[in-house]
């Protein structure tokens, strides 16, 4: 057979025909091919990093696979069992899935630990990693630090704060915070933040207890009972926080700490999401002993979309068939958005996974756990939070409380919540409460100086008596809950005490302590049942003094008194004057009637006889005047003169530093450093005094100036030695006297509350009244000075008065007068024409008549006898000697 022989000139020239119409086939099948959407021709490999396991890994798998199947096979998944793997293994997986399986995309990952790794892993195969996982507190930087990690959760924040608020609502002060960590510390991030949480709500983690992973223990069960009984030695706080640990974990934990006797009667118990999650998969024996626990869970606004209603018919038919060994087939918050992951996947996909990422990053979408939208690869929407409590009644495991909100914060759950224990009537202390088989331990000083406060006596009841114990007995007697107690004495000082609480040696200390700022790092005090202060207390002398009887008026009363006096008297002899007999005659004899009339109507001894009605109005006020004035001095004269007054010796601090007297204080070390150290004694002038009976001898043989002792051992000494010495005012405040229990402890709470109704009810006077009540003699004690002095102030309105009437009878008897006057001017006159007089000479002519009764007229100088004036007596009697008195009628 023969073949065609083409020359070269043939062949380019057929080529050169051919080679147009070949590109622009080749331009149109690559636009035809390019034209294509990639998501129809491409399957995106998914690889999914889950403990299959775990409740919470069951739901997620279940919801990807039900995802995966909605999208017709566009979607391959490759699954990684992560149960049994630690972190490091973990991030070894998703590299291999990447290089092995070609996936383009990984998903899961609950642990902030695995996610980490991960996400390192994702951005060197620039692979995008959606995370299931969120680190406690958002790290800075993040976005920068791993741009390939796509968070699908949110941080911790709104979970620690909704515990947080729970610790507030209950008042509860010491939390103890229980995890499982592992060799990198990621739990250690919550139980900062928990911390901070309670410290804005003055509270405090008081131990933590961090459990290993039970993969590492060859006893899980015996190392958790160990841990349990050395928590329950170190504190008696019983709120409990289980902030993460796995399910094997979870089970020996309520176990052994029902054992114990942790969940039982005033024990709180309250986990996070992670933990209230195995709620699900517990068997029924961990369930009963964790019975009152409170949950914290993550959860989702109830949907009724045609979507949500598939997709949860079909989860369920679906987890049922493939776990029939869980009871509730209802979905998570983990499952919804283990399903909103592989939504978003899908909606991206692109042949590059750069695209891929900027795609899922700018999603946006309502999801079935609800708005679906990062920013900085961080889930913006934060979930609502509701509180679940474990009751354990038949089929149903926990109760759904209420939703969490945080503007609503600080206020306590619905009365139908079960506590741990038998007792769910009331809320727990939160607390080892005290019981008769282990009973409050008390400490008492046996080594006070007034005994009147507290006294070891071994014939009363308890072997203590004394006003700090009585008062302590009605307190808590006034509980709403029985306390045992149990009294032990002790013989230290009262620093040393306060430090036995504080080692937990004492539950609690009563007597006479003073509650102080220092003693505050240490103790939780009451509220104080009694003030308290520093007095100085210094030997008094009685108060004399010759001039005693001028004491009870002070000056100004005296010189306002005689000035009224003095005012009344001229007034009297001015309206007696011209028809009294008894006020005229020599001058001297009228000046001295009209003071012995005076003076005798102090004591209502006067004998002259008054004429004029305006004298009667005028001596009926000021006698008056003279019956309130007296009655008053004598009442003022006589208590001073009966309660003895007593005048300190020496009341000035800086002398006594200056001078270098010994000062005498209580046998408590607080008050001798306060005077060295506050207000500046020498140590070496300062002498402890160790009984209150020391103390008079000491001043006795001048061994001490002056003792310092607070306010209430103040009024115990000046009640017995009232007659000897005096106190000053405290000038130095303390908090008063409490009783002092275990940082964190309600009973503290508790008490205060107790001891402020008895206050408001007025029923520790009694007490007070009973031990604490002054003797006879010193009742009536009388310190201060000018307390009874009679002021102006109490008299100005009487002295008023009384100057307005006399100044008003002499103005009326000053008128009738001038009118009698110038009658008799004119008769004597007659139709004479009038004499021009100057002003002067007519007030000496009203003044001669006013005094001799007569007036002088040109040319005749006969005497004049004044007429009957209608403000004069019934009977008139002339200024003449010589004259006969004649009887006057008044009409």
């Amino acid at each position: 057979m023969g073949f065609p022989f083409f020359t070269s000139n043939f062949i380019v020239g057929k080529f050169c025909h051919l080679f147009p119409l070949l590109i622009i086939v080749s331009v149109l099948l690559f636009i035809s091919d390019g034209a294509q959407p990639a998501n129809t021709t491409k399957v995106t490999n998914i690889g999914v990093i889950i403990d299959v396991t775990s409740r919470i890994g069951k739901e997620e798998k279940t919801a990807i696979e039900i995802a995966a199947e909605s999208f017709n096979g566009k979607l391959s998944l490759h699954f990684q069992d992560s149960g049994q793997l630690d972190p490091l293994q973990v991030a070894s997986a998703a590299e291999e899935l990447i290089k092995e399986k070609k996936v383009d995309v990984i998903v899961g990952m609950n642990k902030w630990e695995e996610a980490a790794l991960v996400a390192s892993v994702g951005n060197r195969e620039k692979v995008p990693i959606i995370s299931f996982a969120a680190p406690a507190r958002t790290l800075p930087q993040m976005e920068h630090r791993w741009p390939f990690l796509i968070q699908m959760a949110n941080n911790a924040s709104s979970q620690i704060k909704c515990i947080a608020d729970i610790v507030r609502a209950y008042k509860w002060k010491r939390v103890v915070v229980i995890y499982e960590d592992d060799e990198y510390g990621s739990e250690s991030g919550m139980s900062a933040l928990l911390s901070k949480a309670l410290q804005d709500f003055d509270s405090e983690i008081e131990y933590r207890l961090v459990l290993p992973p039970p993969s590492s223990l060859s006893s899980p069960k015996e190392f958790v009972l160990d841990e349990l009984l050395k928590l329950q030695k170190a504190t008696k706080s019983r709120v409990f926080v289980v902030l993460q640990s796995s399910l094997s974990m979870v089970t020996h934990l309520f176990r052994e700490a029902d054992k114990a006797g942790l969940v039982g009667r005033d024990s709180a118990w309250i986990l996070s999401d992670s933990v209230t999650s195995f709620l699900d998969s517990v068997d029924s024996s961990t369930i009963s002993s964790m019975k009152g626990v409170l949950g914290i869970k993550i959860t989702y606004n109830s949907s009724t979309t045609d979507s949500y209603t598939d997709f949860y018919a079909g989860f369920s038919k679906k987890f049922q068939s493939e776990y029939p060994e869980e009871a509730n087939p209802k979905p998570g918050i983990h499952a919804l958005r283990a399903y909103d992951s592989i939504t978003a996947i899908s909606r991206a996909m692109e042949t590059t996974t750069e695209m891929l990422l900027r795609n899922i990053v700018s999603s946006r979408f309502s999801g079935l756990s609800g708005e679906i939208r990062f920013e900085e690869g961080k889930l913006l929407q934060i979930p609502p939070l509701r509180i679940v409590n474990v009751v354990d009644q038949g089929n149903k495991r926990y109760e759904e409380l209420e939703f969490w909100v945080p503007e609503k914060s600080g206020q306590r759950l619905a009365d139908s919540v079960i506590w741990p224990g038998k007792y769910s009537s009331r809320s727990p202390k939160g607390w080892a409460m005290p019981s008769v088989g282990n009973p409050l331990i008390i400490g008492v000083p046996s080594r006070t100086s007034f005994e009147k406060f507290v006294k070891v006596d071994n014939s009363s009841k308890d072997g203590f008596e004394g006003w700090c114990i009585e008062v302590f007995r009605k307190v808590q007697s006034n509980l709403s809950y029985s306390l045992p107690y149990e009294f032990q004495p002790f013989n230290g000082t009262y620093d040393e005490l306060v430090s036995r609480v504080y080692d937990k040696t004492y539950d609690a200390v009563v007597g006479d302590v003073t509650i102080l700022a220092n003693r505050l790092d240490y103790v939780e005090f009451t509220q104080p049942y009694i003030e308290s202060g520093l007095s100085m207390i210094v030997p008094a002398k009685p108060e004399g003094s010759a001039w005693m009887f001028l004491k009870p008026f002070t000056w100004e009363m005296w010189v306002v008194t005689g000035a009224i006096m003095l005012y009344t008297m001229l007034t009297i002899w001015f309206l007696e004057h011209r028809f009294n007999p008894e006020f005229s005659g020599a001058l001297k004899n009228q000046i001295g009637t009209t003071f012995w009339f005076t003076f005798s109507s102090l004591f209502f001894a006067h004998r002259e006889k008054i004429n004029s009605n305006l004298t009667r109005v005028v001596v009926v006020v000021w006698l008056f005047v003279v019956w309130i004035l007296t009655s008053s001095y004598t009442a003022s004269l006589s208590s001073m003169l009966t309660v003895q007054r007593m005048q300190p010796v020496n009341t000035d601090i800086g002398y006594l530093i200056s001078s270098n007297s010994k000062v005498g204080c209580d046998n408590d070390s607080f008050v001798r450093n306060y005077l060295e150290d506050v207000i500046g004694f020498n140590s070496n002038n300062i002498i402890t005094v160790l009984k209150e009976t020391d103390y008079t001898g000491l001043f006795e043989n001048k061994t001490i100036t002056a003792a310092f002792l607070e306010l209430p051992y103040k009024k115990v000494f000046i009640n017995k030695h009232c007659k000897g010495y005096t106190a000053t005012t405290p000038a130095y405040k303390f908090g008063g006297f409490g009783f002092a229990f275990q940082k964190g402890s309600p009973i503290a709470r508790d008490f205060s509350e107790s001891i402020l109704r008895l206050l408001e009810d007025g029923k520790l006077t009694p007490l007070e009244d009973e031990w604490l009540t002054p003797s006879n003699e010193c009742a009536v004690n009388v310190t201060s000075n000018g307390a009874e002095h009679l002021s102006l102030q109490s008299f100005w309105g009487l002295y008023l008065i009384s100057g307005a009437i006399s100044t008003i009878c002499f103005l009326l008897s000053l008128i009738r007068l001038l009118k009698s006057y110038q009658h008799q001017q004119e008769a004597c006159e007659g139709n004479a024409t009038p004499s021009d007089t100057s002003a002067w000479n007519k007030a000496v002519g009203l003044a001669r008549y006013f005094y001799n009764g007569e007036i002088n007229s040109p040319g005749r100088s006969p005497p004049f006898a004044p007429t009957t004036d209608e403000w004069n007596s019934w009977e008139y009697v002339s200024t003449s000697d010589a004259s006969i008195p004649a009887e006057i009628e008044m009409p």
